[in-house]
């Protein structure tokens, strides 16, 4: 069972909110030397706690739509039998709020609504997921934003960060709304039969990945617009170059969404993640002069 529990909270879904707690502690501006136990506290949070507790959760309510889609999970496999995947997503959910209390307010405040939006994401009655709409935006939210916010408020001692911070997170938020469409096209089948409205089903699989493609780059054009605003034009064209060759993988996706959604998260989605960072670094700059 040890080994289900680890699938169950699947360690390779970690990454995206541990970036984007990194690029949060990047973007306050504040050196990370002596605040090494508070970098990989949050981490932990952000990862193996936060996004874990969410898996757990997504799992333990999507186990019939998994049933059919992909039946050898934990819970439909029954690797994890009776009622242990709810007790599990509810350890993790107090684990991670004990964890959050002790980094500060801020912390807390986010971590809860990270977490409130997993299980309002996946729980009846609110099942967010059954609208890809406010489902996706759910995940971007939890995922980049909060956990962004989260890096930010963790370095400055639990304070709320700059409102410069705030917005480039809310901004990464608004494109990972696209990533999380990109993820239901390997669902599509199981969805349909459960009644999930995901934006593939909702929208066909043809204009879904258009809109996923144009949710990625509206807000990341805004950010290279900000730069540039912000006099980063350095940080600015990096964020731009990065973009731009996006368009060009998008255009291969396009050809082939549900196919090559795989291919682009490893590609494009790379790209994206990566002008979070060049992005951090830009505003890293521009709090160290303004301290």
């Amino acid at each position: 069972m040890p080994s289900a529990v680890l699938e169950l909270l699947k360690p390779i879904t970690w990454f995206p909110p541990m970036w984007a707690f990194g690029c949060g502690a990047v973007s306050s501006g504040i050196p990370a030397a002596g605040n090494g136990l508070l970098i990989a506290g949050g981490i932990f949070l952000a990862g193996p706690l936060l996004c874990a507790m969410s898996q757990a959760v997504n799992d333990w309510y999507d186990r019939h739509v998994d049933a059919i889609n992909e039946p050898n999970r934990p819970i439909p496999s029954g690797r994890i039998p009776g009622q242990w995947g709810l007790y599990i997503a509810i350890l993790w959910t107090a684990l991670s709020l004990l964890v959050a209390n002790l980094l500060g307010p801020w912390v807390l405040g986010a971590s809860a609504l990270g977490a409130f939006l997993a299980w309002a994401y996946s729980a009846p009655p609110l099942r967010l997921k059954q609208n890809g709409w406010w489902g996706n935006l759910a995940c971007g939210v939890s995922y980049e934003g909060l956990a962004w916010i989260t890096g930010a408020a963790v370095m400055i001692g639990g304070a709320l960060p700059d409102w410069r911070i705030l917005l480039l997170a809310l901004l990464y938020s608004l494109g990972a709304h696209g990533i999380m469409t990109l993820n239901d096209f390997k669902s599509v089948e199981g969805d349909k039969r459960m009644g999930v409205c995901s934006l593939p089903v909702r929208l066909g699989v043809e204009l879904a990945g258009q809109v996923a493609c144009a949710v990625m780059l509206i807000p990341q054009i805004i950010v290279v617009a900000l730069l540039f605003a912000w006099d980063c034009p350095y940080h600015a064209s990096a964020v731009a170059a990065v973009t731009v060759v996006q368009v060009f993988l998008m255009l291969r996706l396009l050809k082939s969404p549900r196919e090559l959604a795989p291919w682009y998260n490893g590609t494009g989605v790379t790209l994206y993640v990566s002008g979070m960072m060049v992005s951090a670094f830009a505003l890293r700059g521009l709090l160290q002069v303004a301290q």
